[in-house]
């Protein structure tokens, strides 16, 4: 599989090729965000007392058995008590996978009942925080189920299925397994037409995913272009970091450049330059650069748009990485241009 070198960041304990600063604006996806306790029930009473107990094995294996009753309600009941186990209590995780909780669980995901689903898609993700359930869960058959779920579930487990997918593509080999499964597409509809959680869940699991170049390829043709360049223009978004980092992995690929000259991302790139924050224009002229770096058509373009005085701005008062990447930018968009060139530029629709 092939992959490249992103900008630099440390990120779930991984560092990063390119960029000075740390990803804090990507999504965690730490656990569910759900509520705790919805009644006083008994059984409610008796999941906390097994939440703060040293010995919840009893309870586990009575869950799991629970798991593939023939009753709904305990199948819901179970899976709920199983998200909630092991969103609290860490060391839970790995003693609900041994006890066999997995495989009962992905068949939950496919339940027809919506709220089933939203706690079979909620379990997985909270046991797969659990670095050794990771391939379990991978080998169980839960992509495809989870890519189903982010297709056609409700938005919380939507937004699950996305986070469980990105942990389970922390995994390299995985990687490939769950684009080809069809999660791209689904994806980026997540990140155009999600939550505000949605939105920053899919923007992470995108990036995790398109370090392998077909995961790029395949964003791309589902139209990924176009809602990164409208988050990155939305400064109210909360977006424009996490959306211009995975920008910055896919213009490595010519149609994505394309895409994103078409979906007027230039001038988006030169008003972050403008008055973006430091990180913001860090990683806008480094997304300019490979954009310019082969293509004189696009260097008038981004000429045209203004972008030299800031780009020189940014050349005197940014960070040094972000310096090096303004000047070298500035020496491109300096050199003569060929009249040819200019005329086709001019035919781009920006």
């Amino acid at each position: 599989m092939e992959t490249e070198n992103r900008v630099n960041f440390t990120y779930m304990g991984t560092s990063y090729g390119d960029v000075d600063d740390d990803l804090s604006a990507f999504s965690e996806c730490n656990s569910d965000r759900s509520g705790e306790f919805p009644t006083a029930s008994s059984e409610s009473r008796r999941l906390l007392m097994a939440c703060v107990s040293e010995n919840s094995d009893d309870l586990i294996r009575q869950l799991v058995a629970d798991l593939e009753s023939c009753s709904i309600d305990d199948q819901k009941q179970a899976a709920m008590e199983i998200r909630l186990l092991a969103k609290n209590k860490s060391e839970n995780r790995l003693k609900i996978a041994k006890a066999g909780a997995v495989k009962p669980l992905i068949s939950l995901i496919s339940s027809s009942d919506p709220q089933v689903q939203e706690y079979g898609v909620t379990a997985i993700l909270n046991l797969s925080l659990c670095d050794e359930n990771k391939q379990l869960i991978a080998s169980s058959g839960a992509t495809k189920p989870l890519v189903r779920s982010l297709k056609t579930g409700t938005s919380t487990a939507k937004e699950n299925a996305a986070c469980a997918l990105l942990r389970l593509s922390q995994l390299e080999e995985n990687k490939i397994l769950i684009g080809r499964s069809g999660a791209i597409p689904p994806l980026v509809s997540l990140l155009e037409n999600g939550g505000v959680r949605g939105k920053k869940d899919a923007s992470t699991a995108l990036y995790s995913l398109c370090s392998a170049k077909e995961n790029k390829i395949r964003a791309v043709q589902a139209g990924v272009m176009k809602p990164l360049v409208e988050l990155m223009a939305d400064f109210s978004s909360n977006m424009v970091d996490k959306s211009a980092y995975v920008m910055s992995l896919l213009v490595t690929l010519s149609e994505a450049k394309t895409s994103l000259v078409e979906e007027g991302g230039i001038p988006v790139l030169v008003e972050i330059i403008e008055v973006g924050t430091q990180r913001q224009k860090e990683i806008a002229v480094a997304i300019l650069l490979q954009v310019c770096e082969e293509s004189v058509v696009y260097r008038t373009l981004v000429a045209r748009e203004g972008a030299i005085p800031p780009l020189v701005a940014l050349s005197q008062s940014g960070t040094n990485r972000a310096k090096q990447k303004a000047e070298t930018l500035i020496e491109l968009l300096r050199q003569p241009r060929s009249g040819k060139a200019a005329a086709r530029a001019s035919d781009v629709s920006v």
